[in-house]
């Protein structure tokens, strides 16, 4: 009796799950088994015992500690918030902007294309280990008098001269902010540069010259053809800034420490559920808002 021969069609789908077998494999037991140990243990209290530890299930009585009787998490989980939902559009905007001139024709562009990806390096774990930052801000304050006096002096006079020209006092705050954070956003924002200026590369030149023939300004080119192109990278950056921003904050520290020197795992597992949770929705949220203003070219 005859075998009967796989089609093509089949022969490429049995050769894709084949593919995929060790992704999956991997993906339920170094994830979603975890994942699941870990709803778990936020729901007990964990003892460490000899041989191993004990486990006694509590409810949702570590998620209500954290709000009753914790005072550092939620100040913590909202320091984390609010400094994403302020520094993210920073870095997007400045991201788009030193790509824009990076994408220009000028001698030494490989330079500095190189010079504008440096923070990713700093930020490197080896890197970071020597705190840049605080050498960094050591060097800006002792050049403005050692105390950091001509800094305050300097953001001062600029917050002044902003709200004296009718500008609106929570966008001078926004701005002003920003740029007292200038070294933190501009430590974030190597990887999105890179990504906005492949993206300028991709935009098929006729764009351009059509608009031209139009009698478009360079103003009107960015506007109309530049950045709707972009939108699609706008998008990607944003959500990789935010994960960004969150997986380096003093809400991490604090889980790790409750976790391996109070041995507190389930008040600890929940902290980071909470986490997850809020990340969820935060992302959730901002994809489905910006996926709406997206436009993809065919």
């Amino acid at each position: 009796m005859l075998k009967k021969r796989l089609t093509l069609e089949q022969n490429r789908a049995m050769w894709g799950v084949i593919f995929c077998v060790p992704l999956m494999l991997g993906l339920v037991m170094l994830f979603i088994l975890p994942l699941i140990q870990s709803f778990r243990f936020s729901l007990s209290s964990i003892e460490l015992v000899e041989g191993g530890f004990s486990v006694m299930y509590e409810g949702f009585e570590n998620f209500n500690s954290l709000f009753t009787s914790n005072a550092d998490y939620p100040r913590a989980l909202t320091e984390s918030v609010v400094n994403m939902v302020v520094n993210v559009p920073i870095i997007i905007i400045f991201s788009l902007f030193a790509a824009v001139l990076l994408n220009q024709k000028f001698r030494g562009r490989t330079i500095a294309r190189a010079i504008f990806f440096l923070p990713v390096i700093l930020a490197s774990s080896a890197i970071a280990n020597l705190d840049i930052s605080s050498f960094v801000g050591g060097a800006v304050a002792s050049s403005g008098g050692g105390d950091g006096g001509g800094n305050l002096m300097q953001s001062f006079e600029l917050k002044k001269m902003l709200l004296e020209s009718g500008i609106s006092p929570l966008l001078v705050d926004y701005v002003t902010g920003a740029v007292d954070r200038i070294y933190e956003i501009i430590s974030s924002s190597g990887v999105q540069i890179l990504i906005f200026l492949a993206g300028l590369q991709s935009i098929s030149p006729s764009l351009y010259e059509a608009s031209r023939i139009e009698g478009a300004t360079g103003y009107e080119i960015f506007w109309k053809v530049t950045f709707p192109m972009l939108t699609p990278l706008v998008l990607t950056n944003m959500v990789y800034s935010i994960i960004d921003s969150f997986s380096h904050n003093n809400i991490n520290q604090l889980i790790s420490e409750t976790a391996f020197r109070t041995f507190d795992f389930g008040l600890s597992a929940a902290m980071s559920w909470i986490y997850f949770a809020v990340v969820g929705i935060i992302l959730l949220l901002s994809t489905w808002l910006m996926s709406r203003k997206v436009f993809y070219y065919d």
